[in-house]
């Protein structure tokens, strides 16, 4: 392991958390903010949310879960080469998650338009706000506290996006959206290791449902360029093998692409703390050529995949099931336990879509057919 560089995060200088705690015996802030992630409910429940694919659709797609655990070893491999801490990347990869709805974006597009018409400090669905959300306030473990209490350096990694009007409400936190400064190049790293994982497990999936083929995926430059030196090194390789190799040789070019390029940023702008992380430009970066070549894949991801009908059927069903539990909790919030109802109208509707947002894709079919079918 490298040595930690002067511009990683370093838990002994972490900016604290929100309640005070003893220091972490046997272990650093970091470890223990991971720890705290893995043994959560929201975290556990990841396992049953929408990657692409809906989880009864087969049992070897992505789920949330699958998917938060792929992002965190791109990104410790990617920090242990560029001296980062390896447990606080680790630990915000695992959380950036915890608040999506089911059903995928389309859970979060449908409670999103839901809570439009609320109260500005509570109106919108954002599934990054609701994911600090839920490690600040939702969790219910401790004794002393809502939430897990986690260190400010992983709370700004699990914020990866977030308009104005909630980042003035969120003090520290939200400033630098305000000033448009950035994260710590942790952080920045999680965030592009979730896109290497997403995109690239995405064509494994989209392969193995049918919905795409190889020779769709041969129109995408970064992709037929991989799969003509796999098939150079391996002739006569075929079928999931050559299909995995193609992706597992994407994700390598991606990951050395990421780490030299942000070494030429940080060799350029020479930061010696976090501080001067957080005020330099956008660090962590690929190179101009594969930024290219991966928006190219995002884009035929977007058309052939995202948009085809049949996820596109699942979309449409997914967005009317968590409309219709939201209007019904919302016009008689007696069909909610106790503890999810409240007195005033946009705590009502805040407490709503907190609930919708933490049941899993077969909760949500339940609850809808419980509340829909006689």
């Amino acid at each position: 392991m490298m040595p930690l560089a002067p511009y990683a995060c370093n838990p002994e200088s972490t900016r604290g958390r929100r309640h005070h705690e003893a220091p972490p015996q046997g272990r650093n802030h970091f470890q223990r903010d991971r720890d705290r992630i893995v043994h959560c409910n929201a975290f556990r429940l990841l396992e049953y949310k929408t990657q692409v694919f809906i989880n009864h659709e087969g049992d070897l797609f992505r789920t949330r879960l699958t998917h938060s655990i792929e992002v965190a070893q791109i990104a410790r491999s990617i920090a242990r080469n560029l001296g980062l801490h390896e447990d606080l990347i680790e630990a915000i990869s695992l959380a950036h998650d915890l608040g999506h709805t089911p059903f995928g974006h389309a859970g979060q597009d449908e409670l999103n338009a839901c809570m439009r018409e609320f109260a500005p400090d509570a109106g919108g669905f954002e599934h990054n706000l609701q994911s600090l959300r839920v490690v600040d306030e939702l969790e219910e473990r401790y004794a002393q506290f809502n939430g897990l209490n986690l260190c400010f350096e992983t709370r700004e990694g699990i914020l990866k996006h977030c308009s104005l009007r909630h980042a003035a409400r969120l003090g520290e936190l939200g400033r630098r959206f305000i000033e448009r400064r950035q994260p710590s190049l942790e952080a920045q790293v999680a965030n592009l290791a979730d896109e290497i994982a997403y995109n690239n497990h995405d064509i494994d999936d989209g392969v193995r449902s049918g919905l795409l083929t190889v020779e769709q995926l041969l129109e995408v430059g970064i992709f037929a360029r991989h799969y003509e030196a796999v098939v150079q090194r391996h002739p006569g390789l075929e079928g999931r093998r050559l299909v995995s190799e193609v992706i597992r040789s994407m994700i390598n070019t991606l990951v050395v692409d990421l780490t030299e390029t942000t070494l030429a940023a940080l060799k350029q702008h020479n930061p010696q703390s976090v501080d001067d992380v957080r005020n330099a430009p956008p660090l962590a970066a690929f190179s101009p050529q594969i930024r290219r070549e991966a928006d190219e894949l995002k884009r035929f991801l977007m058309r052939n995949l995202y948009r085809h009908s049949r996820v596109m059927r699942m979309t449409s069903k997914a967005r009317r099931i968590v409309r219709e539990l939201f209007q019904a909790f919302l016009e008689d919030p007696r069909l909610l336990a106790a503890d999810w109802r409240r007195d005033d109208p946009d705590q009502q509707a805040r407490a709503i879509s907190d609930y919708i947002a933490g049941m899993t894709d077969r909760y949500a079919i339940a609850e809808h057919r419980n509340l829909f079918q006689m």
